[in-house]
């Protein structure tokens, strides 16, 4: 028998036509990973903005002082006059939470002494925080504050921020609040404390004045000038 040293022009057409058929279902199952990867990962980002937005609303609420303006519409319109949790480096921070009709999108307003719809004055940081939004809605009892939102296609999520008061005691006439820890916050918004220190309503701090001290007799044996001698009483 002779050896075989190459194959024949037959055998390497069959070899290319079952070459053919299963590279084409092979380059559909590697298209079809490459969508279910593309869609996994769009999906992974989606649960990271919904996480760390709920974990940013979160933290705005549980670093409030309690002061929650809660209006409702087709959606609530939730502004916190007054929290720590300031993604600007901002000492006290005025954040509000509303959606947009355009695409139902979630937005966070961040500032000072603002009012909603905003000025052309008005110094804020607006952050878009998630699209297609069906739910979003706030309760407030007590210290609890309950907050849901869903997203379209998505599973509602809900939680609840416990020990959240109101630290308004008084409201003056003239727009003062009179806080539970001392302060007074004027009605433009600064904020003024028991040793006379202030937060204007753009984060900046103002000391406390100094006051002046009474000068010190260097001779205790004489009166100052200018003042009458003691009386002798006989």
């Amino acid at each position: 028998m002779e050896n075989r040293k190459a194959f024949t022009l037959i055998e390497v057409l069959i070899s290319i036509a079952l070459l053919g058929i299963i590279l084409v279902p092979l380059f559909s199952v590697v298209d079809l990973m490459r969508d279910s990867n593309k869609k996994l990962l769009e999906s992974l980002d989606k649960s990271k903005q919904i996480t760390k937005a709920t974990k940013v609303l979160f933290l705005d609420v549980l670093s409030s002082n309690g002061n929650l303006d809660i209006q409702k519409d087709e959606f609530t319109r939730l502004c916190i006059e007054e929290t720590k949790n300031s993604l600007y480096n901002l000492p006290l921070a005025k954040v509000c939470w509303v959606v947009l009709k355009n695409k139902n999108t979630l937005l966070r307003v961040e500032g000072n002494a603002y009012t909603l719809p905003l000025g052309s004055e008005d110094r804020v940081e607006v952050d878009s925080v998630m699209q297609g939004l069906e739910i979003f809605d706030v309760y407030h009892q007590k210290d609890k504050v309950l907050i849901l939102l869903q997203q379209k296609g998505k599973e509602p999520i809900s939680f609840m921020v416990q020990g959240v008061r109101n630290p308004v005691l008084e409201v003056l006439a003239d727009g003062t609040k009179i806080m539970r820890d001392g302060r007074k916050i004027l009605r433009d918004g600064t904020q003024v404390f028991k040793d006379g220190s202030k937060i204007l309503p753009n984060g900046t701090r103002v000391p406390a004045p100094s006051t002046p001290s009474k000068p010190k007799n260097k001779n205790p044996g004489k009166a100052n000038p200018g003042t009458s001698p003691p009386k002798l009483v006989k």
